[in-house]
């Protein structure tokens, strides 16, 4: 199973989110980096996989389209989730996968090829449609897209452990590339989630509160 750093960037630095209350975000200057410029972080950590989110973009008040470029290019794989709001907004760039996030993608999600489809999720649903995440995933199976991610947004940043059996609902009836962030809290969450047959999850808070190794997000995988 693939571990992927994730990263909230917002004007210009990187921030710590915490149960999608994006209003109180403020710089990660307690983590284990000891800048939060995006680019000297990624230095310090050395991720093998990255999960970036441009708060700035998915809100519309800026964009670090460059920034992220240039973090792309000291991984192997770097999700991008830039707002993505029409097809022709893809972020072209080395090892960069467009995420189509459902908060800003729209409802008509067959205009999307390519990517990985985030199911943008806060109190069990789907937001901004408030569909089950399974009702989802059923019809992202026949939809253009590279995979799913299911980002629990109120769970983010507060390590409050995850549901197994809604999980095994939504890896049940999806056959593509899944994977899954939000609360994950410790190294028992992830065997959990690679038992599942999850093929990666989204992590940041529990590796620098030391309960998940950094070492693990430097192999980008489940060591």
């Amino acid at each position: 199973m693939d571990i992927v750093l994730a990263m909230d960037l917002r004007h210009g630095n990187v921030v710590h989110g915490k149960a999608g209350n994006r209003a109180g975000y403020l710089p990660l200057d307690w983590g284990l980096s000891s800048s939060t410029e995006p680019l000297r972080y990624i230095s310090e950590l050395h991720p093998k996989n990255l999960y970036i989110a441009d708060l700035d973009r998915i809100e519309k008040t800026g964009s670090h389209d460059d920034v992220i470029r240039a973090c792309a290019k000291k991984v192997a794989c770097c999700y991008v989730d830039r707002g993505i709001r029409t097809p022709n907004e893809y972020l072209t760039g080395d090892h960069i996968v467009n995420i189509i996030g459902t908060e800003t993608s729209g409802d008509d999600l067959s205009r999307y090829h390519g990517g990985f489809l985030s199911l943008d999720i806060k109190h069990g649903k789907v937001i901004p449609s408030g569909r089950t995440p399974v009702d989802m995933l059923v019809e992202a199976e026949r939809l253009g897209f590279e995979g799913c991610i299911i980002l629990n947004l109120g769970a983010v940043g507060t390590q409050s452990g995850i549901d197994p059996a809604a999980l095994r609902s939504m890896r049940s009836v999806y056959s593509q590339k899944l994977l899954y962030g939000g609360g994950v809290a410790t190294k028992t969450d992830l065997y959990l989630l690679a038992s599942m047959g999850f093929d990666g999850t989204i992590i940041a808070t529990a590796v620098h509160r030391g309960e998940i190794p950094l070492a693990w997000v430097q192999e980008g995988c489940l060591c």
